[in-house]
């Protein structure tokens, strides 16, 4: 079965420009929960200056249902953000990394090198207190960058192998700004791969800025890459990077997944109804395709 994680309440709430109250914010984690996505990136601990519509962290953990079996991840960009994001009983928390020094100083004002510095602390810190709760981290820019142009596979690798010496068990790599190809995607892929070693959970994280995001989903998924990111009605974007569009549609990926007969545990029909209800809730017209055409209605023979 293909993991496939809901980014949408968090990437995807963090672009929107007018504030999704809390209760919109609980109702759309739930909602996605039932519709069958077990691992659901659902907020930030991140300071409201910098990501306002994120500001009720813990007033949304705090009141979600939590479904046995589901995950519910939090970002943290600091020592600080962990502590919050532990005392909000998160059963994962992930931290922000950039292939690219530029991307890495807008987002978090902060070197690769301070960052990864971070890591030894906040790992030391949720093994102490919460053992149970997995660090993970996304690479972001590991298909290029608008600030710096093209990104070396190695640069990628490097970013991705000392994370995970430092205690890290699971890595996104992200298209931020939607520039990948598949070629690309298996090269960078194949490449994180080997620095890494089999053990480790490898995500794939696209925007669909320029219409080639399923089709790199599908060339990571070739590739051996354990799961994928992907946004409830397209939602997304980051507001630290010029033309990064929404991520891909979770409804879109789970569509294409289910018409190749590979089973992703998410009911479909429900997940659209999330979409739906994403829409309802940020007031935006969102990208996602599914919803407006309705789920392919037969099966193609084999």
């Amino acid at each position: 079965m293909i993991r496939i994680r809901e980014v949408g309440p968090r990437d995807g709430l963090q672009d929107i420009a007018r504030f999704v109250p809390s209760d919109d914010k609980v109702r759309l984690i739930d909602a996605l929960a039932a519709a069958g996505l077990r691992e659901i990136n659902a907020t930030s601990c991140v300071s409201p200056k910098w990501v306002p519509q994120l500001a009720d962290a813990e007033d949304v953990m705090g009141r979600i249902t939590r479904r046995a079996g589901t995950r519910y991840t939090i970002t943290v960009p600091n020592e600080h953000g962990a502590v919050r994001a532990l005392a909000a009983r998160a059963d994962g928390i992930g931290l922000p990394l950039s292939a690219s020094e530029t991307f890495q100083r807008r987002n978090l004002n902060a070197t690769t090198e301070e960052t990864l510095a971070r890591l030894g602390p906040i790992i030391a810190l949720v093994r102490a207190q919460a053992p149970g709760c997995e660090v993970g981290a996304g690479v972001s820019m590991a298909f290029g960058c608008p600030f710096e142009g093209a990104v070396d596979p190695a640069r990628v690798a490097e970013v991705a192998a000392r994370a995970v010496a430092l205690g890290v068990s699971a890595l996104a790599l992200g298209d931020t700004t939607g520039t990948a190809d598949p070629r690309q995607v298996r090269r960078v892929l194949a490449a994180t791969r080997a620095a890494v070693g089999p053990s480790v959970r490898l995500y794939a994280h696209f925007h669909d800025s320029r219409g080639l995001g399923l089709a790199n989903a599908l060339a990571a998924l070739d590739a051996g890459c354990d799961g994928i990111d992907a946004s409830v009605g397209g939602m997304g974007g980051c507001p630290y990077a010029p033309d990064a569009g929404g991520n891909i549609a979770t409804e879109d990926l789970v569509q294409m997944l289910e018409a190749m007969g590979v089973a992703t545990g998410v009911d479909l029909d429900a997940l659209i109804a999330c979409a739906r209800l994403a829409e309802e809730i940020t007031h935006e017209t969102l990208p996602g395709q599914v919803m407006r055409a309705g789920r392919i209605p037969f099966c193609n023979p084999a």
